[in-house]
């Protein structure tokens, strides 16, 4: 039995998820909530930190157990959507795959916390002079290049069909 190709960019999802997962088990079993050490002076840090809330810590004042399950639920829509994508996409542009299978790696890793631990461990901080860019994990930067990777098929990727109708025109 063989897969097709798009379905065979579902490694790039396993990968993520295990190398999120266990990072997040080392590091939380290795450091306390609090904990920092600085990697690059005044650049790169490692910290212990947890986020109940959306990317950039956006809504994560409000511990509610409401709040909690909307998010849950609408990652997991988020994955469902992704997942759909990713089966029935008529893509063979692999910027594209990567990149939902990316994404789709991220938001399981990120969801899984949020269901276990109630919020998302974040790991990695980054200060670029006074400013801090908020802390983040593997999950995040698997989404972050996951969307890099769409965007840039969106710009720069060969879409046949938008081809044909411009040729037809002139």
């Amino acid at each position: 039995m063989t897969l097709p190709s798009r379905l065979r960019w579902l490694w790039l999802t396993l990968a993520v998820v295990l190398l999120d997962r266990a990072s997040k088990a080392w590091f939380e079993s290795q450091t306390t909530e609090g904990w920092r050490h600085e990697l690059m002076h005044n650049f790169m840090y490692l910290v212990h930190s947890s986020n109940p809330g959306l990317a950039f810590g956006i809504l994560s004042d409000s511990a509610s157990t409401g709040t909690r399950l909307i998010l849950i639920f609408g990652s997991i829509a988020v994955i469902g959507v992704l997942a759909w994508l990713l089966v029935t996409s008529q893509s063979s542009n692999a910027w594209a795959l990567a990149g939902l299978a990316l994404l789709l790696g991220g938001a399981t890793g990120n969801v899984t916390d949020r269901i276990v631990h109630g919020a998302v461990t974040d790991f990695f901080e980054v200060w670029f002079g006074t400013y801090r860019y908020p802390a983040f994990n593997v999950a995040d930067s698997a989404i972050f290049v996951g969307a890099v990777l769409i965007l840039f098929d969106i710009l720069f990727g060969r879409h046949p069909a938008a081809t044909q109708s411009n040729s037809r025109t002139l």
